[in-house]
């Protein structure tokens, strides 16, 4: 068993991801940090090794590949022995609703929702048998309000926010903690893909995200928190 507490945290090499990674290790929080570009994980471990003096666990894994994912979660419990919290990160957004192509319809609900629910499948039971454990996913605003021009990102995000609101009822009965987080824009790449109207400095930062949640672990254990909207004041509508 390791002396830390054991974190995976998925879409880690930039952005969101990133920012949580490295707070959560400065909790000394062990990580383990996944995703598709191995360049931009081993850059996240830097950081961490600098800042914190912790090792991470580097996996690089594209998530809707369920067997890869099945044999990473099954390593890790042998590895650590545990696990106390999964950050679900990892996401990709196309434009459009009814005329965005079927193959980009079926790729976005793969990686934003299909991949998530075998993660969880795999956490879940493991988080039972300790008893304990935080589950956070990351969805969206986007999950929340049906917005014109992104319907099918929207699609996977309602979807999202779905499944963690069962698990959530399911879980937090057993002692196992589960928030959905729903920001509007955040300063990251994918925001500035997705053509963004605002500038850096009106978005919610990276950061904005891994300080609610070490608001949320500071919370007592009678403190059950179903999701957390994050909005600036520069989109409410």
């Amino acid at each position: 068993m390791t002396r830390n507490k054991v974190a995976i945290i998925t879409g880690a090499g930039k952005g969101i991801g990133k920012a949580i990674a490295t707070g959560l290790s400065a909790l000394k929080y062990q990580t383990i940090l996944i995703g598709r570009n191995l360049e931009n994980l081993e850059k996240v471990a830097g950081i961490i090794r600098a800042e914190s003096w912790l090792e991470s666990k580097v996996i690089q894994l594209d998530i809707t590949q369920t067997a890869e994912v099945k044999n990473a979660i099954s390593t890790i419990v042998s590895e650590y022995g545990q696990i106390d919290i999964l950050v679900n990160n990892a996401g990709i957004y196309f434009d459009g609703t009814v005329e965005i192509s079927e193959t980009d319809f079926s790729t976005m609900l793969a990686t934003n929702l299909t991949a998530q629910y075998v993660i969880l499948k795999e956490v879940v039971p493991v988080m039972k048998e300790q008893k304990s454990g935080y589950i956070f996913n990351v969805a969206s605003r986007s999950g929340k309000v049906g917005f014109a021009g992104s319907g099918a990102y929207s699609a996977s995000k309602f979807g999202m926010i779905g499944l963690s609101e069962a698990l959530y009822r399911e879980l937090t009965p057993l002692g196992i903690s589960v928030t959905a987080l729903c920001p509007g824009w955040v300063n990251t790449e994918m925001a500035t893909e997705a053509g963004t109207p605002l500038k850096a400095n009106e978005m919610i930062q990276p950061d904005d995200l891994f300080q609610t949640i070490k608001w949320l672990l500071s919370l007592s254990t009678s403190a059950c928190v179903k999701e957390v909207v994050l909005e600036t004041p520069f989109s409410i509508s």
